[in-house]
């Protein structure tokens, strides 16, 4: 179980877990705490328990035992609408009756606000997201973006000190969901609110989060800022969910200190590599090691963990061509060549020879 604590966490879940029918759980003992003024992202496949953890705070779901609290507060028996959070959806959730002007005045309005200031505070939150002119339209006029825009800007109208986003850049095309994290990042940067979001999409949560909380199986396996995240992964499944990611598998068979030396299931090679996550002598272990530490070496260049390859597949993608060789048993091992004038031409069926160093390459659980 992860448990990670701060006194100071203005989002605090203490001890929750989730069950819909009384015997499964779909968050198991759940400690997390986010600060305030964080951006907070829940990662995870499908059915990890990431949303039914958002839908949680939000107070659509109620946890099984344990504690959610805001401020210090415990909000379990706080009806949704009485806990002043924002909320940003998917499927943008706007009433198609209203103009975009009402929709955002409407929760202004059930806070019992004037009209004066309700109208002040409406054109400042279409002005934050650049829809001032928009005020008139319904959401029938408007594209996707333009409403998801519109969404975000309602959540904020009220000024809430936390804002909750599921999948909000889900509907929208690649071009347009990436111009939108930066939207979304540069909002919360100048408006310092809390925002806990949930998505599936890893690139997404490692352009915009100040920490990444990576679910499976109800249980965070690992909270980090996202270059933590990705360089240093804790165990096998944060390092294949988070990015592209080599495995080599084998068992453990020396270990001095920090380093660990593993033998390869296929032919017996070894491996010297930075223990991280592996019981003993012995151990089974899986080896994790990015795609672009790996290096195509001349042949008598000397390289930490040597290996001789085969190019089974070239694919271009602009900035540098993602190389999949056969290595060591592996018919799926990635290596990225930066496309540079200046760098080593290959084609399919050329002979390789690879090596990486020994503090790139993770021993992590057998998984």
């Amino acid at each position: 179980m992860f448990d990670v604590r701060d006194d100071a966490g203005f989002v605090r879940f203490d001890r929750v877990q989730k069950s819909y029918d009384g015997v499964s759980l779909v968050v198991k003992d759940l400690n997390l705490d986010i600060a305030r003024g964080e951006f907070m992202t829940m990662l995870g496949p499908s059915g990890s328990g990431k949303t039914t953890c958002l839908m949680m705070l939000a107070g659509f779901e109620t946890a099984t035992s344990g504690d959610i609290l805001l401020g210090g507060k415990p909000i379990n028996n706080i009806p949704p609408h009485k806990r002043g959070i924002g909320m940003v959806f998917q499927n943008y959730a706007l009433f198609p009756h209203m103009t975009v002007g009402e929709n955002l005045a409407f929760p202004l309005e059930v806070r019992g606000m004037g009209k004066s200031e309700r109208e002040a505070k409406v054109k400042r939150a279409l002005d934050m997201v650049q829809m001032g002119a928009f005020a008139g339209r319904r959401p029938a006029q408007l594209s996707g973006g333009q409403q998801q825009r519109i969404a975000l800007s309602r959540a904020l109208v009220f000024e809430p000190e936390l804002v909750l986003m599921d999948e909000p850049l889900g509907a929208l095309d690649k071009n347009l969901r990436e111009r939108m994290q930066y939207e979304i990042k540069h909002i919360h940067e100048n408006l310092g609110v809390t925002v806990v979001y949930v998505t599936h999409d890893q690139t997404e949560a490692l352009t915009m989060s100040d920490k990444v909380a990576v679910f499976d199986d109800g249980r965070i396996q690992q909270l980090a800022p996202p270059d933590v995240l990705y360089e240093e992964p804790e165990n096998a499944f944060v390092a294949g969910f988070i990015g592209e990611n080599n495995t080599l598998r084998g068992r453990v068979t020396r270990i001095d200190g920090d380093i660990c030396t593993v033998r390869l299931d296929d032919g017996g090679a070894e491996v010297q590599a930075l223990r991280v996550n592996v019981e003993g002598e012995g151990a089974r272990t899986t080896l994790s090691l990015r795609p672009e530490r790996v290096r195509i070496a001349a042949p008598e260049e000397e390289v930490d963990n040597a290996f001789d390859a085969k190019v089974a597949e070239l694919i271009y993608l602009g900035d540098h061509i993602r190389v999949r060789v056969k290595v060591a048993g592996n018919d799926e091992f990635i290596v990225k060549v930066p496309n540079s004038a200046k760098g080593r031409r290959v084609s399919v069926g050329d002979a390789l020879r690879l090596g990486w160093a020994t503090q790139d390459c993770r021993a992590l659980d057998p998984s």
